[in-house]
């Protein structure tokens, strides 16, 4: 396991979490600068954007599984009829967060795109408690309270609910509950939603949207390889995460994770130019806080367990 490789001195070990921040930053970081790839991308409506990312996705995650010889774990799983009914559920979840996420972009909401990533894993705290019913530290506690007020503050000051935020956060941190419930790797269970959702796609771009399969539709050749390049950009991150899910401990992955969303807040507020008001710098700091607390709180037990 990756924790154990971390807790171990061997060299050995010290090279594999080495390997496994590595690969992690990697992936944190592709998904950190997604923003400005889909900005090449406007003027394309961003369910077309959708449609097409689950398309290009069947293949270059299908071509990854079928290099590495898991075509029969494919088939095995889609077997399975309680397998198939989960990832059918975190397929539409995932679909819903990447339009809510695409549209974000396009309207230039990507600090709201950003605080969505940062209020993720305390919503997902959350539904530990409600759903798992797993208890709360007082440190927990006391950031999910932040959080809750920060989302409350920035809707009386802001005159309006951060809709795109939450729905982010809630429709990523479900998904994240189921998949940790459904028992299949991260490529193979990525690739069954993807062949889940394929048939919708297709059919959407074949029947609503055929401008979206002439080149006429687009602004240029540059464009349509970026639609195409979609499915890489959904690969390959995935595949440098599982690499460094293998390697590194919960809470070490639990603090790189937040490389992404700061990405995005950076992107947006020093390239795009977008407005931080003082409603949205105090929700920001309100949900640091709470990020740092948390984060903290975790380390410290993680360093006792492994002291014990």
């Amino acid at each position: 396991m990756a924790s154990a490789n971390g807790a171990s001195g061997t060299p050995g070990a010290s090279d594999e979490t080495r390997l496994g921040v590595i690969l992690a930053l990697a992936a944190y970081g592709m998904w950190g600068v997604l923003p400005a790839y889909f900005k090449l991308l406007d003027g394309v409506a961003p369910d077309v954007v959708v449609a097409h990312r689950i398309l290009w996705s069947t293949v270059f995650v299908g071509g990854y599984l079928a290099l590495q010889g898991r075509i029969p774990e494919i088939i095995g799983i889609l077997k399975t009829p309680r397998l198939v009914g989960l990832l059918f559920a975190s397929a539409v979840l995932i679909a819903a967060n990447w339009l809510i996420f695409v549209w974000a972009i396009g309207q230039a909401k990507v600090l709201d795109v950003s605080l969505g990533y940062f209020i993720n894993p305390l919503v997902s705290i959350l539904l530990g408690l409600v759903i798992l019913r797993e208890k709360l530290t007082p440190v927990q506690a006391l950031a999910v309270g932040i959080a809750t007020l920060a989302v409350i503050l920035k809707t009386v000051f802001s005159g309006g609910l951060p809709w795109v935020a939450i729905s982010l956060a809630v429709s990523f941190a479900f998904y994240g509950y189921i998949r940790k419930i459904t028992p299949v790797g991260a490529a193979a269970g990525l690739f069954i939603e993807i062949i889940l959702l394929m048939p919708f796609a297709l059919g959407y771009v074949v029947f609503f949207a055929p401008e979206s399969l002439s080149p006429a539709y687009f602004t240029g050749t540059g464009q349509m390889l970026a639609l195409a390049g979609t499915g890489i950009i959904t690969a390959v991150p995935l595949i440098l995460f599982s690499g460094a899910a293998r390697r590194l401990s919960m809470v070490l992955i639990g603090l790189i994770q937040y490389i992404a969303p700061s990405l995005h807040f950076l992107q947006a507020v020093y390239i795009w130019g977008e407005p931080l008001q003082m409603a949205q710098l105090g929700t920001f700091s309100m949900i640091w806080l709470a990020l740092a607390l948390v984060s903290l709180d975790s380390l410290r037990r993680w360093r006792q367990s492994r002291a014990g």
